[in-house]
Parts: structure tokens; C-alpha cells; sequence
């Protein structure tokens, strides 16, 4: 890996278009949308979009979920005949329709088929697998230790631990005691996730934890900027300066114009509110913003709006927009 700012793996997010501009933007390593172990449900076109990673350098990781072992160790070998560098398994994802399906961080709950799993997935390919888990499935059950010394004891090559309960959901503050214990624990490469959504924090998190990089999710959503501010923080102990408002409105239209051509103008249009929704998030006046852009449902007229969004910026307004 080129630095220690990894963008985390994130259902309905990190797609294509999103990991490419991430990566051009600073984060070390991007990790794919999770897709399910059925192969029978590939042929979807969600499935199909996130098993595209045409023109995506290298290393690519993917990340699979669910929890049969026979299941998740046929979807790891189709993947990296498909071109997956990286096998990442998500042992973390707190959604209730995976847990539902045992899946994602009810399998923290079973440790015995944790280690089944973990041990079929290495079994079955030649890349190097990782493993992505909360520190347990709730406060009274908080065994990611435990999982840790599993998934060494598996072969698993690095692991992934966001500071939170799957009880928690995103509730409340990440914790780091639980994975300074697991990297303390474990020889493995550690990942802390969780929270972090600055330089400094990012800092703040290695010194305490100890961990080999950081994992950022939603701190990403709407300020791709960070795997670059991240990287060049813990270089340089220097914060950059803010974001010009002309690179700004560049990226911005460079992610509505990949996320048109990727899905196409009608889906394109529809994936394309949640992230320019995000971009203007931390404006005083977001909520209007947003209205009227879910109101467009073409990429001529979603490109406009963003043209003009920084076209009439005042004073107050570059501030705003500056903070997105």
C-alpha cells in the first residue's frame, strides 16, 4: 500500500465510480461494495454493478458476505478468477436484512462457524484474504479478541475492526480499547475503522491503537478529500489547505459524470442525489439545495445545477460550500 488510509467497503456507496475517485484522490487501498456468496443472484444488475471493476488498478479488493463456508469459499474462487486481488470477507455489516440471513455481524455470535468460514475462504484461494468485524455482537458479547486470534490462526492477512457493536449500529461513539487489544493480540495487520473523519482524529486513532492504518467510511461521503488530507498529516504533521472552490466543482462534476456513465442517465440520475447530497450536506442552506436537485432526473440538468451551484456562489456561500 502506497499510504495508511484505506476507504472502507460500504453497501449503496462505495461503487465504481466512487472507489476510482478515491483512489485519484488519495486513499491507499479501496475496497468494494459487498456482493453476496450466492452466485445464483450474480445475474442481477445490482450484483453485475458491483462486480464491475473494468479499468480499476490494482490491488482490487472485493468483498463477499454471507455464511455458509462451501458457499463464501466458491464465491472467493469466482471472484479471483474474475480478477479480484484481494478476497474481503464482512464479518461487520450491521444491516438487519444480513444479520436476518446470518450473515455480516451475527456471525460474531458463532465462533465455531467463524472459524469455519474463515479457513474455507484461505483454503479456496491464492490471493490474500482479509476479514472486515465489529468488536462483538453487543456489549455483554464484546469477543473481537478472540475473533482476531481466529482469523491469524486462519490465515487471514489483515483485519479490519470497527469500533462499535453490532448493537450499536452507528449509534453512540466508536471505541479504539477494543482494537488497540485486538492489535496488541494479533501479528496480523490491523485496520481501525470508525469515526474518523480528520487528519488529526486519524492521527489520534494510530497513536492510541497502535493499528497499521485507517479504514474511513462516512467521513468519505461527500469529502473524498480526506484520504489526501489523511495521507499527508500523518507525512507531514501539516493540515493542506482548503480545498479550492474551482477543484471543488471539477470533482463534483467528474463524480456525476462517471456515476451517468457508469449507470446510465435514469439510474445514473437517481444514485448520483445521495452523493451530490452529500457534497452539500454541511451548507446552511442544504435543504433546499437537495430538493431541487432530487427534483432533476437527467444528467444534462444535474450537471447545470452543479455549474451552477458554484456560478453564484457569494461570500457566505463559499464557506459552505467549502466545508462540504
Amino acid at each position: 500500500m502506497p499510504n495508511r488510509v484505506i476507504l472502507a467497503p460500504m453497501a449503496g456507496v462505495t461503487d465504481r465510480p466512487f472507489r476510482q475517485l478515491c483512489r485519484q484522490l488519495g486513499a491507499g487501498l479501496v475496497v468494494s461494495e459487498m456482493v453476496t456468496s450466492d452466485p445464483r443472484l450474480w445475474h442481477t444488475r445490482k450484483s453485475r454493478m458491483r462486480l464491475d471493476h473494468h479499468g480499476e488498478p490494482g490491488p482490487r479488493s472485493v468483498q463477499i458476505a454471507g455464511g455458509d463456508p462451501e458457499m463464501l469459499a466458491e464465491a472467493a474462487r469466482l471472484n479471483a478468477e474474475q480478477g479480484a486481488q484481494i478476497i474481503d470477507i464482512n464479518m461487520g455489516c450491521p444491516a438487519k436484512k444480513v444479520c436476518n440471513k446470518a450473515a455480516g455481524s451475527a456471525l460474531l455470535r458463532d465462533e465455531k462457524l467463524v472459524a469455519a468460514i474463515l479457513e474455507a475462504v484461505v483454503a479456496a484461494v491464492e490471493v490474500p484474504v482479509t476479514l472486515k468485524i465489529r468488536t462483538g455482537w453487543c456489549e455483554s458479547s464484546r469477543n473481537g479478541v478472540r475473533v482476531a486470534r481466529l482469523a491469524e490462526a486462519a490465515g487471514i492477512r489483515a483485519l479490519a475492526v470497527h469500533g462499535r457493536t453490532r448493537e450499536q449500529r452507528y449509534n453512540g461513539f466508536a471505541e479504539y480499547d477494543t482494537i488497540a487489544e485486538i492489535n496488541a493480540a494479533v501479528g496480523i495487520p490491523v485496520f481501525a475503522n470508525g469515526d474518523i473523519d480528520t487528519p488529526a482524529k486519524a492521527a489520534e486513532v494510530l497513536d492510541y491503537t497502535g493499528a497499521d492504518a485507517v479504514m474511513v467510511g462516512r467521513g468519505a461521503q461527500g469529502n473524498p478529500w480526506i484520504f489526501r488530507e489523511i495521507d499527508h498529516f500523518l507525512r507531514t504533521g501539516e493540515i493542506l489547505p482548503p480545498v479550492s472552490l474551482d477543484e471543488r466543482r471539477r470533482v463534483m462534476r467528474e463524480h456525476l459524470d462517471a456515476l451517468h456513465g457508469f449507470y446510465g442517465e435514469h439510474m445514473g440520475a437517481r444514485i448520483a442525489r445521495k452523493h451530490i447530497g452529500w457534497y452539500l450536506a454541511t451548507r446552511e442552506d442544504a435543504k433546499p439545495l437537495r430538493q431541487r436537485f432530487n427534483a432533476l432526473d437527467s444528467a444534462e440538468g444535474q450537471r447545470c445545477f452543479v455549474d451552477e451551484l458554484f456560478r453564484r456562489a457569494t461570500a457566505p456561500a463559499t464557506e459552505g460550500i467549502s466545508a462540504a
